[in-house]
């Protein structure tokens, strides 16, 4: 691995932005990301994920998330689609799942290391974020703020045992990270370019070549608002990762 291979690496594993955040909170995810194969060229993406409040104690995000996909080369993917979010939004003392609509689009490419393979994926997305409203005691939807973001995605797994020329069975390591950045009109968002960071850490057993499944910890930096509180969320996650 050349040096440049490290400094990438650090960078993206080990750097944690210096801005810490005022507020903690403690939440659970469970995520399944699935890719059902059409034929040589094309494929179905489609993952969902449940995430809790602090604390666990209900539903804070619902995503539901189908695309697909155009496999470019062997180790390239391009992907478009579509994202329903409903996510619960507070607002005084009423609280209401509000549905996000976002259209997606990606390209992946995977980079050979020797040992392990590393991610890359640039996502770009459009997003409809609901105005929230109070009528008759109820909280709902007024109207939808559009803005676009744009994020980066590096993930790595590490064999943890020796492994032939394809790794298809076993436990392994995984370590990710992901920038998101705002691209415009933040003012219908928190404001500024950067949104948030992600940076997780697991523990994977590969059950077949199609099937992984993985426990580990998930530390979130949400930018808020000027003015309001940012976030530190310290967040488990189990995932499950099939190709078929």
């Amino acid at each position: 691995m050349n040096r440049n291979i490290l400094v990438v690496l650090f960078t993206i594993f080990f750097i944690i932005p210096g801005v810490w955040a005022q507020d903690v909170t403690q939440t659970a995810w469970l995520a399944s990301f699935n890719t059902f194969k059409l034929n040589d060229k094309w494929s179905i993406h489609l993952d969902v994920q449940w995430r809790s409040t602090d604390d666990v104690e209900q539903l804070q995000t619902f995503l539901f998330r189908p695309g697909i996909n155009y496999h470019l080369k062997k180790n390239q993917i391009i992907t478009a689609g579509y994202a329903y979010i409903p996510n619960r939004v507070v607002s005084m003392e009423d609280n209401a799942l509000l549905a996000e609509h976002r259209f997606w689009q990606q390209y992946i490419i995977n980079q050979p290391l020797g040992f392990s393979t590393l991610q890359h994926r640039f996502r770009l997305e459009e997003r409809f974020v609901p105005i929230p409203v109070t009528k008759d005691g109820e909280l709902m939807t007024d109207d939808y703020a559009f803005s676009t973001r744009v994020r980066y995605f590096a993930r790595i797994i590490l064999p943890l045992a020796k492994t032939g020329k394809a790794f298809e069975n076993g436990w392994f390591a995984a370590l990710q990270n992901e920038v998101f950045l705002n691209l415009t009109n933040q003012e219908n968002v928190n404001g500024e370019t950067f949104d948030q960071n992600r940076l997780y850490g697991a523990l994977g057993y590969r059950v077949a070549k199609g099937f992984d499944i993985e426990a580990g910890y998930m530390w979130q930096f949400v930018n808020r608002r000027e003015g309001s509180n940012n976030v530190n969320n310290n967040i488990g996650q189990v995932a499950l990762y099939w190709r078929r």
